[in-house]
Order: structure tokens, then sequence, then C-alpha cells
């Protein structure tokens, strides 16, 4: 028997705990911001002109429901206006990207503009596809 076999142990190797953490914290980024990239939607095609958006513009999307979405939390049409309102006192001159599904009813996309003309956005952008 060796000398130091008889030595109790004084610590405890917390180094497989830390990689541990560290790999679960990881696993939770990427599932956290996979799950945040927004409401899938079948978009039209459209043609390559330069794409409008950026850190302070707001995303509409009008599924094929019907249902209309702001940033992927879902408003009714007086409450895109009131948000929208309320984003506009902080930024004037902010860009809006309309995404409408493929299948929605074109009355619905309508009325979404008729809310952004009349809180008096004039960047508005609408999301196709690239051309194949």
């Amino acid at each position: 028997m060796d000398a130091g076999d008889d030595k109790a142990y004084d610590d405890i190797n917390v180094t497989p705990m830390v990689d541990l953490y560290l790999v679960l914290l990881l696993i939770f980024i990427i599932m956290t911001t996979a799950g945040v990239q927004g409401v899938k939607v079948d978009l039209p095609r459209g043609s390559k002109a330069p794409a409008l958006g950026g850190p302070k513009s707001k995303a509409i999307t009008v599924n094929n429901e019907g249902k209309v979405l702001l940033d992927t939390v879902p408003v009714s049409l007086a409450e895109l206006e009131a948000k929208l309102n309320a984003h506009k006192a902080q930024n004037p001159d902010f860009p809006v990207v309309v995404r409408g599904d493929r299948g929605t009813q074109y009355q619905v996309i309508m009325e979404v503009l008729d809310v952004i003309g009349r809180v008096g956005i004039t960047q508005i952008g609408l999301a196709t596809q690239g051309p194949k």
C-alpha cells in the first residue's frame, strides 16, 4: 500500500459538474433562440428587390386562418393600431414588414394595411419568397 492511499480527500472535484452545467446552458440557449424565430407562413413569390427591415422594424403576420400577429404575438386590429401608435411615439420613422400567407384572404391584408395607413407609417414592405 502507498502512503497516499491512506490520506482522506479534503475537497470535491467539481470540474465534471461545471462541464455539465455549461452543456445544459448551451442547449438551453440554442433551443430558446430556435423557438423565437417567428410564425411559419407560406410566403408568395416575389422579385429580388432589396429587403426592408432591421432591428427596429415591426413584423405583422397574417396566417392562413386570418389571425393577425405583431412580432409573433396575436393581436386584434384595434390592439395592432394601439401598439403601432405606441411604437411610433418612441420611433417615429420605423419600417413595417407585412407577412401574409399565400392562402390568406386578401381582405384581412387590406385591413392590416388600412391600420398601418391610419397610424401614418410610410415604410411598408411585403414579405415574399425569392423567385425559383
